[in-house]
C-alpha cells in the first residue's frame, strides 16, 4: 500500500512522502495571482487588489486567477462582479463549511473541495478550495494559502507539457487530481503512524497508545468526510452534460474518480485497522487484568489454610496439649510451611501460574 501512495505522490509532482506547507496569511488580507497562458505563451502575475488583478486579465487567452485567503469580502465580490458570478456562490465560497459539491450555473460550473494538509503536531488539517470554471478561465478559491498548486504552475510555465495546448476544463482536472493525489501524501503519513502504533501495540500496550489511537480515527472521520463526496463530484463532472467539459477532459476525470476510489478504500482499510487495534488494546488490557487478579487469588488462597491454622492454633482454651509443648510453636510453622509449598507445588502442576 505505501508503495501505490508513493506512486501517487509522485505524480502530483512532489517527492515521495513530502508535506505541503501552509502559508503564512494575513488574516483578513488575500493574495492574489493572475496567470494567462495558450500554447505559445505564459505570464504570471501578482496583485495586491482586486482591480489590479481585474488589469491583468488577457481575454484572449485562457486565464487563471488564484485568490489565497477568503476573508477579504471585498476582493471576492470584485472579482464576482466582474466574471458575473451569482452572490449565493460568493457567499458558499466564503462560508469554508460547505460539503463538496458541484454546481452548474449554465455559463460557469462551480466546485468546492476539501484539501488535506499536515498541521501543527501532525494532525490532518482541511481546507475548503471553491473553483469557477468558464469557458475560458478558472478562479480558484483557496482557505489559505499552500503549495500545492506550484508544481501545477511549474507545468504551465512549461510549453512542454499537455496542459498548455488544453483549455481551461483541463487546468481545472489538474487542479484537482493535485487535490486527490496529496490525499495519498497523507495517507501514507498515517500509515506509517499506524504501523508505528501497531508495533508499540505489540509490545508494550499503554494509555498513551489509546489516546494516539483516538486520534487518528478522528483524522480518519476528517479524511472520510472530505473524501466521499469529492466521489460524486468527479463523477457529475465526468458524466455531466455542461459544455464546459471537453470529451478529451472527462478520460481525464475517470482517472481522478479512479484515484478517489482508491482513497476511500485506503481511509476504509486504515479505519478497520484501528477498529481492530482497539479492540486488541482493550483485548491486552482486560488480559493484564485478569494476570493480576490471578496473582492476587493464588496468594489469597495461599493464605486461606494458613490463617485457618493460625485461627486454630489462636484460640485461648486452657488445655490444648500443644500449647504447652516446647516444639509447639516450631511444629506449627512447619506445618504451615509445608501446607504452603504444596499449594504452590500444586498450583504449578496444574500451569495456573
Amino acid at each position: 500500500m505505501t508503495k501505490l501512495i508513493s506512486k501517487r505522490s509522485i505524480k502530483a509532482g512532489l517527492p515521495p512522502g513530502s508535506l505541503v506547507h501552509l502559508g503564512d496569511n494575513v488574516p483578513g488580507r488575500a493574495s492574489i495571482t493572475v496567470i494567462n497562458y495558450d500554447e505559445n505563451d505564459f505570464k504570471l502575475n501578482k496583485a495586491n487588489t482586486a482591480q489590479e488583478c481585474l488589469s491583468y486579465i488577457d481575454p484572449s487567452m485562457i486565464t487563471w486567477v488564484n485568490v489565497d485567503g477568503v476573508g477579504d469580502a471585498e476582493v471576492i465580490e470584485t472579482i464576482g462582479r466582474y466574471f458575473g458570478l451569482h452572490p449565493l456562490l460568493l457567499e458558499d465560497v466564503m462560508n469554508t463549511d460547505q460539503r463538496p459539491k458541484m454546481e452548474d450555473y449554465d455559463d460557469h460550473l462551480f466546485i468546492v473541495v476539501k484539501m488535506l494538509l499536515l498541521g501543527n503536531g501532525g494532525r490532518v488539517v482541511t481546507d475548503q478550495v471553491s473553483f469557477v470554471l468558464g469557458e475560458r478561465y478558472i478562479i480558484s478559491f483557496q482557505e489559505r494559502q499552500s503549495d500545492l498548486f506550484n508544481s501545477v504552475e511549474a507545468r504551465l510555465n512549461n510549453n512542454k507539457w499537455r496542459i498548455r495546448k488544453m483549455g481551461a476544463d483541463y487546468l481545472v482536472y489538474s487542479l484537482i487530481d493535485v487535490i486527490v493525489d496529496n490525499y495519498f501524501v497523507i495517507l501514507e503519513k498515517l500509515g506509517e503512524n499506524i504501523e508505528v502504533l501497531e508495533t508499540e501495540l505489540v509490545s508494550s500496550p499503554k494509555q498513551e497508545i489509546l489516546r494516539s489511537i483516538q486520534t487518528l480515527k478522528r483524522d480518519l472521520i476528517f479524511l472520510r468526510k472530505s473524501v466521499w463526496p469529492l466521489r460524486e463530484v468527479v463523477s457529475g463532472l465526468e458524466r455531466g452534460e455542461s459544455n464546459l467539459i471537453a470529451g478529451t477532459s472527462r478520460i481525464y476525470l475517470r482517472d481522478v474518480f479512479d484515484h478517489t476510489v482508491h482513497a476511500i478504500d485506503t481511509v476504509e482499510t486504515f479505519r478497520d485497522m484501528l477498529s481492530g487495534m482497539l479492540d486488541i488494546y482493550l483485548s491486552s488490557a482486560s488480559n493484564r487484568l485478569n494476570e493480576v487478579m490471578k496473582v492476587l487469588t493464588i496468594i489469597a488462597t495461599i493464605f486461606i489454610p494458613l490463617t485457618f491454622i493460625v485461627g486454630f492454633y489462636g484460640m485461648n482454651f486452657k488445655y490444648m496439649p500443644e500449647t504447652q509443648s516446647v516444639l509447639g510453636y516450631p511444629a506449627v510453622v512447619l506445618l504451615m510451611a509445608l501446607v504452603a509449598l504444596g499449594m504452590v507445588r500444586y498450583f504449578r502442576r496444574k500451569k495456573w501460574f
